[in-house]
């Protein structure tokens, strides 16, 4: 192509961009390169529009941070914290048998009902109760046997025991997470939503984590901000004090001073883009990302190091015990992270899919109790005990129920769980802005339809956000409205 050919790109451009894009070719492909490789790519263009939150709060806040404890697999509510005695009273009777409605004639499950894969799973015999359970608390409130430890917190804690999903396979995970079915298009997870609107109460922190086995990729959707683009999207963070960050440690040889070198060259091209190409805002958040990304590398190992902790603070989590350790640990790092300004931390208390039951529910069951029972029980007795209480929601959940009844998939095939189950299950949450010692909302007599005060999963976001002083209907962005289902609403009747 001829210099003088007016269809070059580069007759079009100011002169200044177009020497800065010649000079900076071979940095500027690394710098790109890092970039994509770190998950920075242009934000949404709704966004970029939209004016920003500016970090204050809608409401009053009555909390300041959350904890969401995720159970992965989808724990029974039947063996957990919605005994139903009427599966031991028509253990291997049919729906019909029973003195109640056949609940898979109810207009509810066709409602409520959005098959992804498998259609409707046959329903066997009711299966009945794998676990005895007591009732504890000034209210009598019914805990199995497997949860000796939290059973002595129940008058802290709100049970919701009427949440449902839709999605009848473990795509419900997610939507637990961002509130949409998987056939529908995917929001930003709550964390996002909760970064978005208020941004960093610590600068040198991130206000999003994640804490689990970070090397699962199947778990990347619970932390993804969607489009409100990578900055708002949650950090993974391990629990080893010398690489708390993947991708985060300097490399051997580098000095400290060599990094920050380092750092500042990047800022330096990035400003460069940034007069250039004014308009372009991605890069402001560049800027922003590396700098926190420098700063994390001082103050996440200090806040995930808990050596420093005492002997009886860490028996309180069970991290004396190689049965409840690595949990205790996920917990009591949280817990450091909130008192540190962390405003949102999502820790998984399983391996993925782990408490999917469709066999041998009551050995993986009580498996899988034991090694989270008292990390939770620590976790909130920590928190009163050190007067976090007052400032530090905590959510416990999975993204569906198991079904009354035992799972058939053939005739020759022998099982010993229950199936997925959407329609009814319970979450508890504690601590900020929580009334203590409540029940709210019922399944039916089978514990198989939320009946009284049913909530979809956003209405458990809802909560949140309005626990945080956030409005979900004021984070809205232009050309990304959401769905009327999508903000859910609070559920007033658990708030203090």
């Amino acid at each position: 192509m001829s210099g003088n050919d007016t269809g070059s790109p580069s007759s079009h451009r100011p002169r200044r961009a177009f020497l800065a894009d010649m000079g900076l070719g071979f940095t500027g492909l690394a710098l790109g390169a890092m970039l994509q490789r770190d998950g920075h790519g242009r934000d949404d263009p709704h966004l970029q529009a939209h004016r920003r939150p500016d970090g204050r709060p809608h409401l009053v806040p009555r909390a300041k941070n959350v904890i969401w404890i995720f159970l992965s697999g989808g724990y029974s509510q039947m063996e957990t914290w919605d005994p139903k005695p009427a599966l031991n009273r028509y253990a291997d009777k049919t729906y019909d048998e029973t003195e109640y409605p056949n609940p898979l004639k109810d207009p509810l499950f066709d409602l409520r009902s959005r098959a992804v894969v498998g259609g409707t799973r046959p329903h066997a015999k009711i299966f009945p109760m794998q676990v005895g359970f007591r009732r504890y608390g000034e209210l009598g409130i019914g805990i199995t046997d497997w949860w000796p430890e939290l059973a002595s917190c129940v008058d802290d804690m709100a049970f919701v025991r009427s949440m449902y999903t839709t999605d009848n396979d473990h795509n419900a995970e997610f939507q637990m997470h961002h509130g949409r079915h998987k056939l529908d298009p995917p929001e930003p997870v709550l964390g996002s939503w909760i970064h978005y609107g208020l941004g960093t109460a610590n600068e040198n922190l991130p206000s999003f984590v994640f804490l689990g086995k970070y090397k699962d990729t199947r778990v990347r959707w619970n932390f993804d901000a969607n489009y409100l683009g990578p900055a708002h999207s949650g950090v993974e963070l391990s629990l080893d004090p010398g690489n708390p960050l993947p991708f985060g440690t300097r490399s051997r040889g580098v000095l400290a001073a060599e990094q920050r070198n380092q750092f500042d060259f990047i800022n330096r091209l990035n400003r460069i883009t940034a007069v250039e190409y004014p308009e372009d805002a991605d890069v402001r958040a560049r800027i922003r990302s590396y700098e926190l990304a420098y700063r994390m590398q001082r103050s996440v190992p200090e806040a995930v190091k808990l050596s420093g902790e005492t002997p009886s603070t860490q028996k309180l989590y069970g991290i004396d015990n190689k049965t409840t350790a690595v949990y205790g640990r996920r917990l009591l790092a949280a817990r450091r992270l909130a008192e540190r300004g962390v405003r949102y931390s999502l820790v998984y208390l399983s391996d993925y899919g782990e408490w999917d039951s469709h066999t041998k529910l009551k050995t993986l069951h009580a498996r899988s109790c034991a090694r989270v029972d008292k990390p939770i029980a620590g976790l909130l007795k920590d928190l009163k005990q050190r007067g976090l209480w007052d400032d530090t929601l905590v959510v416990c959940c999975t993204e569906f129920g198991r079904t009354p009844g035992l799972e058939v998939r053939n005739s020759t095939e022998k099982f010993t769980g229950r199936d997925h189950h959407p329609h009814g299950f319970t979450v508890w949450l504690a601590g900020a802005g929580i009334k203590r010692g409540v029940i709210h909302g019922r399944t039916d007599e089978l514990g198989f339809h939320a009946v009284e005060n049913p909530h979809y999963v956003t209405d458990l976001h809802a909560t949140v956000l309005h626990l945080l002083g956030l409005d979900p209907h004021r984070l809205d962005i232009p050309g990304r409205k959401r769905l009327d289902i999508d903000y859910g609403r609070p559920i007033h009747e658990i708030l203090a």
